[in-house]
């Protein structure tokens, strides 16, 4: 290669090396611009979409305000059948489950004895009767003799005693007899009330004592719940008063009414005893465990949902949709009670009708925008023109 020809080979490489320097620092410079112009063009703020579920409005309503309670259910009605005289227990057929009428036989006692021994006591009576008729022909025909004076006063005197005698005697084997009697009818045990075998505590042929159990029974039809209260809450219970209860395995909560409260404070607790009568309705068995809110106070008030209230910052505050933002309203908390079955609060400080946002919406800071979803209606009720 000539000297010509390589100088202007150097001079091409020299070139090519100042335009490609030249179009990175090209490329440098307007990829800083573009970043410049990025940071000062304004950010547009994110729209926050909130469902109906999220959002509820600030109205006047009814608060109940009330006590909590709880408790088992027990039977108003309900008997234990027991054996009043010992024996043999026989013919006891029912079993837990089963219903009984008022009036039926449950079971017997052995009774050969007890009726030999009314046998016994009858034919004394029946002797001690012979006798007194025996004593009052001896007394007629003394008072005759008397009379006529063949006999003194003193023999009329002793045969009035003696028929005084043989009727007491005859009074007295009458009222063994009843006794016997008695004895006889109680070896059959009946049912005291209508209602269900709850517990079967004998068995058939077993010997039984007086005063041992043989059965339960309870009456399902009317039951109530037994309540225990503080001194101080139980000031506010009246007679009279509503209640909503939720009942282990029962979908619906189950209305109850205060019937009675008992005038005396508990030993030793000090607790007050309220019983409410609960509405009888299928499922509800006795000793079913209930809690729910005695309703002793309602009032109106502008409240909002107790969830929506925040405490996140030094004074309460709800979160508030204004002119499609978020906005904090301070307010101030009065009573709260439960509007169906959520527990509410009254609130001073917002307006009402104010779209406030629930719990679950989250905290949402001030400024937000935010776009309200309506559900879409039903296809059927839009053919009928019904608006969401």
């Amino acid at each position: 290669m000539n000297p010509t020809t390589r100088r202007w080979l150097t001079i091409a490489l020299v070139l090519l090396a100042v335009a490609a320097a030249v179009g990175l620092g090209w490329r440098g410079y307007a990829y800083r611009q573009a970043a410049q112009q990025a940071q000062l063009a304004p950010v547009k703020d994110p729209v926050i979409e909130l469902g109906a579920i999220d959002v509820t409005t600030a109205q006047v309503r009814e608060l109940t305000s009330g006590l909590p309670i709880t408790g088992a259910l027990k039977a108003v009605h309900s008997a234990i059948v027991k054996a009043r005289v010992p024996g043999e227990l026989q013919g006891l057929t029912v079993r837990e489950g089963d219903t009984v009428q008022a009036g039926q036989v449950i079971a017997r006692v052995e009774s050969t004895e007890y009726a030999d021994r009314v046998r016994q006591a009858q034919q004394q009576a029946d002797a001690a009767k012979a006798q007194v008729d025996i004593a009052q022909r001896q007394y007629d025909n003394n008072a005759a003799l008397v009379n006529q004076g063949f006999i003194s006063k003193t023999a009329l005197d002793n045969s009035a005693a003696s028929l005084a005698t043989a009727r007491a005697n005859y009074r007295a084997a009458q009222a063994g007899t009843e006794v016997l009697r008695k004895s006889l009818a109680d070896t059959v045990l009946k049912a005291p009330i209508s209602g269900q075998i709850s517990q079967r505590l004998a068995q058939p042929g077993e010997r039984v004592s007086p005063e041992a159990r043989i059965v339960e029974i309870v009456d399902l039809s009317r039951l109530e719940l037994e309540a225990a209260l503080s001194p101080a809450d139980s000031v506010a219970v009246r007679v009279g008063q509503q209640a909503l209860l939720n009942i282990e395995g029962v979908a619906q909560p189950v209305p109850a009414t205060v019937a009675r409260i008992n005038p005396s404070a508990q030993a030793g607790s000090r607790s007050v005893l309220v019983y409410l009568s609960v509405t009888a309705q299928p499922g509800l068995r006795q000793g079913l465990f209930a809690q729910g809110q005695l309703a002793t106070e309602t009032q109106r008030a502008l409240a909002v949902p107790l969830n929506a209230v925040r405490t996140d910052k030094p004074l309460p505050y709800v979160q508030v949709v204004d002119n499609g933002r978020i906005a904090h309203r301070t307010v101030q908390m009065g009573a709260r009670g439960q509007v169906d079955g959520e527990q509410w609060v009254a609130v001073q400080g917002v307006a009402e009708g104010a779209q406030v946002l629930r719990g679950a919406a989250g905290v949402l800071r001030e400024g937000t925008q935010v776009k309200l979803i309506v559900p879409a209606a039903p296809a059927s009720a839009a053919r009928n023109g019904v608006r969401p």
